[in-house]
């Protein structure tokens, strides 16, 4: 009797504590599903809440928040004026949490917080562990898909959000699509396909063969057999995964790193080959220390032998779930046993040994998890092929769009995606670095499928681009702000009743800029230097495109002989109080105190700009300096003013921010 109390018991537990639709029976119907609770899930699911939808965000796992909550806090910028909405408004609540104005560097416990407070706030239901496990379409249009939880579930939705880094909402689909390198023939590039460069590459010399001179002895681990096709070629190679690491130097939050499962030194030889003949004086030479606040770290790959487990993922992109997890575990069994070769292996260098015993895995990371990060950096998987395809072209500039709901910045960036012999010698292939541009606009025809193909389903996260373009684009804050986007692309579809593909972008457009934060808060004001309606110069200043705010800065290097200034004017809607900040791009020989003046309107307020004020961190030339507080009345009157008088070095004038309070 006891034990059949006992099991209906269970039973109602289990009962309340499944989904709604599980419990009654039925389908659970939302306006708008997310599927994926990556960064750019969670700012779609947010978005579609904050815009009077009822939103259903799933995630296939445990962990929420992607790559963002999931090591990689040194984060990719680019160009901070490429990141706008709610992807910068989370960067400003990470700043909020360290006591700053904005924060690009940070822990990924206190990403995972900014998260949490955005999905409570909105009041987002989230499930989890619930894989997509089956699509049903008619007339093009999804009408549910259904996932696994303890059982089947049923979902419906008007339009669906695929947020995934594996698309796999979008394949079930029958979405086209493209996994590994282009041809530089298809899209007329030259940095697609097979790529035999210099970067994090192997110098010359370093046998490959586990008996050096002896072929007969076979390849080393990590090694493929196959043979180097002609540059440009395109194949199905991958670009290598790795894990963005977060061990901490501080005793007292510090897990030793001890041998884990699966260890294999002969898998590290390569690293040894490579010491012997390029010494290395620190860890940094072979793993990419960037330090996160509390004594933390955000390692990457970096150099020819490090973190990436380089042709070891080529089957993930199509994979089942337990062939995913296979290669998630292999990828941290590598990454862990490399910590612990170079800790504790006596070939490697004793310095070494001795820089890496002390770092260990942080107790207050990941704590239902190992301390070790639950996201693999899955860096490219499959890509959508869309109605428009970004391309090489849209990232240097000679291609451009009417379209965009989004920016990117970032340099266009491939990891390797081979290991191979090359005339006898070790050598990776695939690294690409190309950078050089400024910021370029996303299309929205990027984010949707072709026409015929499903009219409910947007992509913002493998989205419709060549490798190359992608390499460029697939940075976690894009990811957010196309996120955002496609979740008010969804709501104008549903409220205009027709398909993404016929949505008004313009309006979308209009939407974003009047409500870029989704909460009918008034939007701040930018007045960029390029922003000839809102800014007059006196004097000759010179105009840079690289390290500023947006395309330009203007630079004065002239200390103060003739008298210049740069006007900025806001154009204030609305009066009121403002806050003022200034972005000072960090310049060789900058003058000691730059002089600004703010005109409220009414009287001009002198304030100085001392250049040992501005820190940068992270990636980034610069960083936003407070003006202080002014009440501005509406219309033109009031400015700030940058000018070069009593300059000892060079002057900088770049861009403006008017925070309503």
């Amino acid at each position: 009797m006891i034990k059949s109390i006992r099991l209906w018991i269970l039973a109602i537990c289990c009962l309340l504590t499944m989904p709604a639709a599980l419990q009654a029976g039925t389908p659970k119907e939302v306006d708008i599903c997310v599927y994926g609770g990556t960064s750019a899930g969670i700012m779609a699911a947010y978005t579609a809440k904050k815009l009077h939808k009822s939103v259903l965000l799933i995630e296939p796992g445990k962990h929420l928040g992607g790559l963002t909550t999931g090591g990689l806090g040194y984060t990719d910028i680019g160009n901070k004026y490429a990141i706008t909405g709610l992807a910068r408004d989370f960067y400003r609540r990470i700043g909020q949490h360290y006591g700053k104005f904005e924060q690009w560097i940070f822990e990924p416990g206190v990403a995972s917080q900014t998260f949490d407070g955005y999905l409570k706030s909105a009041n987002v239901e989230v499930w989890r562990e619930h894989p997509l496990t089956a699509v049903h379409k008619e007339n093009g249009y999804i009408r549910e898909i259904t996932v696994q939880g303890t059982s089947p579930i049923v979902v419906k939705a008007r339009v669906f959000i695929d947020c995934s880094y594996e698309g796999d909402l979008m394949a079930k689909a029958g979405v086209s699509y493209t996994v590994g390198r282009e041809d530089n023939s298809v899209y007329q590039e030259t940095y697609n396909g097979v790529q035999l460069r210099d970067k994090h590459q192997f110098p010359d010399g370093i046998d490959p063969y586990k008996t050096p001179g002896k072929p007969e002895s076979g390849l080393l681990w990590g090694i493929s057999p196959v043979s180097l096709l002609a540059k440009g070629t395109g194949d199905k190679s991958v670009q290598a995964y790795n894990f963005r690491i977060c061990l901490t130097n501080q005793a007292n939050n510090m897990i030793p790193i001890t041998q884990p499962e699966g260890y294999d030194a002969s898998r590290y030889e390569l690293l040894l080959r490579v010491l012997e003949k390029a010494p290395a004086k620190g860890l940094g030479s072979f793993l990419k220390f960037d330090e996160m606040p509390n004594g933390k770290t955000d390692i990457n790959n970096n150099g020819a032998f490090s973190t990436d487990m380089i042709g070891m993922n080529y089957n993930y992109p199509e994979a089942d779930a337990a062939t995913r997890q296979q290669i998630i575990r292999e990828h941290e069994q590598y990454n862990k046993g490399l910590l612990y070769f170079i800790g504790h292996d006596p070939r490697m260098p004793e310095h070494l040994r001795r820089e890496m015993l002390k770092w260990g895995y942080p107790k207050d990371e990941y704590t239902n998890n190992g301390h070790w990060s639950p996201q693999l950096y899955v860096r490219e998987v499959r890509r959508m092929v869309g109605a428009y395809v970004m391309t090489q072209a849209n990232c240097e500039g000679r291609a451009t769009v009417n379209d965009g709901v989004g920016m990117a910045a970032y340099t266009m960036d491939s990891h390797n995606c081979q290991r191979l012999v090359v005339n006898g010698m070790v050598k990776n292939e695939g690294d690409v670095q190309v950078g050089g541009f400024g910021p370029y606009p996303v299309s929205y025809r990027a984010l949707i499928p072709k026409a015929g193909e499903c009219a409910n389903l947007l992509v913002p996260v493998c989205l419709s681009a060549s490798h190359i373009a992608y390499g460029s684009i697939r940075m976690e804050p894009v990811f957010m702000a196309l996120a955002q986007s496609a979740a008010t692309a969804a709501v104008v579809a549903i409220d205009s009743r027709v398909p993404v593909q016929d949505v008004p972008v313009k309006k979308v457009q209009q939407l974003l800029a009047a409500n870029p934060l989704a909460d009918n808060s008034t939007p701040e004001i930018l007045v960029d230097n390029d922003d000839v309606a809102h800014v007059k110069l006196q004097g000759d200043w010179k105009k840079e495109t690289r390290g500023g705010y947006g395309p330009s800065l203007y630079v004065d290097d002239s200390k103060g002989s003739t008298q210049k200034w740069v006007r900025f004017t806001p154009g204030i809607q609305r009066a009121g109080e403002y806050h003022i900040y200034s972005y000072v791009p960090k310049q060789a020989s900058m003058a000691t105190v730059t002089q600004v003046q703010v005109f409220d309107g009414k009287k001009l307020t002198p304030v100085k700009v001392a250049a040992d004020a501005i820190k940068v961190e992270g990636q980034t030339s610069g960083e936003w300096v407070s003006l202080g507080t002014f009440r501005l009345p509406a219309g033109e009157k009031a400015y700030v003013e940058v000018s070069n008088v009593g300059a000892d070095g060079v002057v900088v004038a770049d861009a403006l921010l008017f925070i309503a309070r």
